[in-house]
């Protein structure tokens, strides 16, 4: 009987701390190609209501900027930086400046130069999201994009 009260235990905290674990932010990733040797990936994030996530821009002392590294490879290589579009810009309490971030959606594109036909771009991204009242601590993510 112990053992039964200690596993339903162990199940239902299990659950509420899945239940308490917060996703406000969504990538997705594909790759158009330009012509034969040049293509662009897209990197897209969808915020939930609310959230929102912050420039690759901003300035010493403000949130953890958006930034991608994409993994060195003989197949590709990058062509200029990771463009954005014109991003929205408040002042925040939190960090007692101007920021710049992005609401709802956004999308990143790199420009690639292709030394093969086709590629597999890989990388990691990081981000911070927030809303109103909190941070989310700064979150790592690997992606991978095949270009064909």
């Amino acid at each position: 009987m112990k053992k039964i009260v200690i596993i339903t235990l162990l199940l239902i905290s299990v659950i509420i701390a899945q239940g308490q674990i917060l996703t406000p932010v969504k990538w997705s990733y594909a790759a158009k190609r330009i012509s034969k040797t040049e293509a662009v990936v897209v990197l897209r994030a969808t915020m939930q209501p609310g959230w929102h996530i912050y420039s690759q821009y901003v300035n010493e002392g403000g949130p953890i900027p958006t930034s991608f590294k994409f993994t060195p490879s003989k197949s590709y290589s990058l062509t200029g930086k990771t463009s954005e579009p014109k991003a929205l810009e408040k002042f925040e309490n939190t960090f007692d400046m101007n920021v710049r971030y992005f609401e709802n959606s956004v999308i990143f594109q790199q420009k690639i130069k292709l030394a093969t036909a086709q590629a597999i771009v890989k990388g990691k991204l990081e981000f911070m999201a927030c809303n109103d009242s909190k941070c989310l601590p700064p979150e790592e993510i690997a992606f991978s994009v095949a270009i064909k």
